[in-house]
């Protein structure tokens, strides 16, 4: 049963995922490999785990460990075969620790002090270590801090639950935030390792973990973790023949990425296409050529996602829609803009505004559609930043107002909303228009979506920038050449910061963006619309079926489960 319908298991969404997590759910159940009777039981095996753990006891390698609770058979989530046992993960190590709680001494060579990062891939990477500490700290530290081989590491920080064993005698220490479990035999390290990779370890992890940003698994939740212990010499047949199956499992994994590679490479080709083409006349035909083999591309998110950054790239580069001759150029929408700006000026409603850079060459990616002007932003639209949050100095009536979690990409959430103090003055300043465009100033950088809502009163923090066009031009337009350079990866040069980013506001006024006629500028936003609900079809679609097949999968894994041990 577990070896048919590999095809549906490995390319249903998590596929292959799924299928690892089957194999350790049956070997841990008893019901991969059969069971001998003539295998001394586990209980056996316990009363020799009891005899080791009194020696190093007498020896003062360990502390008596305080007796943990008689496992209720209502906490049994299911039966044992013959011969098996339920035990407390204590039960079966002499010590479950973890890292020294003092920050150690830093070296620039001597014994390599591990830190998660060096664990995540479930191997002890100590040609990676990138911090030391000295001999003489590692010699003094306890028998427990020092892993030996047989020991199995655990993450409990953040990216906890990832069982690491210690597969040969290697000179290392490692941080508080990994446990060691020393089984009491070294035979009994495989099948340990094993079952910490499972779902019934896992989902034991994460409910003893604690603390809200970052979770931490508590030594105490890992001394009390619930799981069944088979025979040790069939803890060796069920070892190996996992081992047979996950190599199974990356065969069909290697596999589906090769494919997957494959056809990336042909949306990429294809897409291209679209992208080269010099005319929209040129783009109707190419796009009739793909649109025939979209059952083809289009079949997997990642492919849509490809169709959506191409038509963003499209869109910003004049070739999404025809353009009109009629149009009143761009050249003449920036004088006008420029007109306007001097008038207010000269009326004293705004200070003359410093000379923008020229515009060079190595700035222009690409060459403009007649009517086209390259222009700054700051040259077309008004920029600033929201209000400083600062509990001391805000003063006055309460108010809503947006952080940059709140703008996500095209859609901004009101579903967590803060207020902020500010005062009568402040409020023309720093309150929200229908069409303000709103764009992440850290966090993640660039990221934007506009305000529509005319009835609702909002303002919005120093997190964010508020962008309003001048014109009469699309803000949209300004949000589509933001995503579209986002995407490319294009956005990033403007940024400051070498661990959090920024897109500062003198950063953001020189970012340079294609301008079409205003006429021209309705047009491909409304077909940019039309195209992205065409996206968003695809991927209901693309949902749908997954959703379909992945239940299928899951139906096998479930009878799989029932039937296996028949």
């Amino acid at each position: 049963m577990l070896l048919s319908n590999l095809n549906l298991l490995a390319t249903s969404p998590g596929g292959v995922a799924r299928l690892r997590e089957l194999i350790l759910t049956l070997a841990v159940q008893g019901k991969l490999v059969a069971q001998d009777p003539k295998d001394e039981p586990a209980s056996e095996l316990l009363k020799k785990v009891r005899a080791e753990k009194d020696r190093l006891i007498a020896e003062g390698k360990i502390k008596r460990d305080k007796p943990l609770a008689e496992i209720a058979e209502k906490e049994k989530p299911f039966e044992l075969p013959q011969g098996w046992e339920w035990v407390h993960a204590l039960d079966i190590c002499a010590l479950i620790t973890d890292g020294d709680h003092q920050p150690p001494p830093k070296a620039d060579t001597g014994v390599p002090f591990l830190v998660i990062g060096d664990v995540r891939t479930g191997i002890v990477a100590l040609e990676g270590a990138s911090r030391f500490v000295p001999e003489s700290y590692f010699e003094e530290l306890d028998w427990g801090k020092k892993p030996c081989l047989g020991d199995v590491l655990y993450t409990t920080v953040g990216s906890f639950g990832i069982p690491v064993p210690v597969v040969q005698q290697q000179r290392f220490c490692f941080q508080r935030h990994i446990a060691l479990f020393r089984p009491a035999s070294v035979a009994l390290q495989s099948f340990l390792a094993l079952a910490l990779r499972t779902k019934l370890a896992f989902q034991q992890a994460e409910k003893g973990a604690t603390g809200i940003a970052q979770k931490t698994v508590s030594l105490s939740a890992l001394r009390d973790l619930m799981l069944p212990l088979p025979p040790l010499a069939e803890q060796s047949r069920i070892v190996t023949r996992v081992e047979e199956l996950m190599r199974l499992c990356d065969a069909l994994e290697a596999k589906g990425q090769l494919e997957a590679t494959q056809h990336a490479q042909l949306v990429s080709t294809l897409l291209a296409t679209l992208t080269d083409s010099e005319t929209p006349a040129q783009l109707t035909d190419n796009w009739h050529r793909i649109a025939t083999h979209f059952d083809l591309l289009l079949d997997r998110p990642e492919a849509v996602d490809a169709l959506e950054q191409t038509i963003l790239q499209l869109a910003v580069r004049g070739l999404l829609v025809p353009q009109d001759p009629q149009d009143e150029p761009a050249s003449v929408l920036l004088k006008k803009i420029r007109a306007e700006k001097d008038k207010l000026i000269l009326e004293g409603k705004i200070k003359r505004d410093k000379p923008l850079l020229p515009i060079s060459e190595d700035e222009q990616p690409f060459p403009l559609p007649l009517g086209w002007e390259w222009v700054r932003l700051a040259g077309i639209a008004d920029s600033r930043l929201g209000k400083m949050l600062d509990k001391a100095k805000n003063t006055g009536k309460r108010f809503p107002y947006l952080r940059n979690t709140n703008v996500q990409w095209h859609h901004i959430e009101l579903d967590d909303i803060k207020e902020i103090s500010l005062e009568a003055s402040e409020l023309d300043e720093f309150r929200l228009l229908p069409g303000d465009l709103l764009i992440c100033e850290g966090g993640y950088p660039g990221r934007c979506a506009i305000w529509r809502d005319p009835d609702r009163e909002m303002y919005f923090q120093k997190a964010l920038h508020r962008v309003r066009p001048q014109g009469g031009i699309a803000v949209e337009l300004i949000a589509i050449a933001l995503e579209a350079d986002s995407r490319a990866g294009n956005l990033d040069k403007h940024f400051t910061g070498a661990t959090i980013k920024h897109f500062v506001g003198q950063a953001l006024d020189r970012y340079v963006l294609a301008l079409p006629p205003l006429a021209e500028q309705s047009r491909i936003v409304t077909r940019v619309e039309e195209l992205r609900q065409l996206c968003a079809d695809l991927r209901q679609s693309l949902a749908a079926s997954r959703t379909t097949q992945g239940q299928l999968a899951e139906a096998l894994v479930t009878d799989a489960v029932s039937l296996e041990a028949a």
